[in-house]
């Protein structure tokens, strides 16, 4: 798997699949499966079987998405947008939005 972009907490557009044009925060990155998991997004419902310390039924949960069907949202440009890197003032790796090139870091 290459580098992966995008970081826990960060805001994402899915821009395909069943829940695109939407927007959530990142939860949780699989980075060996390729996949995230974005807060209230991809919901799927899991059959639960009752055991002695509660009651089963069919629960909801989020789903993850492959990272290729998510980008990064850019809250300035107010899209979606590609994530690049560059050096600072420090000689530290900050990432940056490539469409208005603003550090996100």
């Amino acid at each position: 798997m290459d580098s992966i972009k995008l970081k826990k907490g960060d805001t994402v557009q899915v821009i395909a699949g069943k829940e695109k044009g939407k927007t959530g925060k990142i939860v949780k990155i699989l980075r060996d499966e390729g996949r995230v998991v974005v807060e209230k997004l991809n919901f799927v419902k899991r059959h639960k079987r009752p055991d002695t310390r509660g009651k089963g039924g069919i629960m909801e949960k989020e789903a993850p998405i492959d990272i290729s069907n998510v980008a990064y949202f850019c809250s300035r440009c107010n899209k979606a947008v590609r994530i690049g890197y560059i050096k600072n003032e420090e000689n530290k790796k900050v990432r940056i939005c490539k469409k208005c090139k603003e550090q996100l870091d």
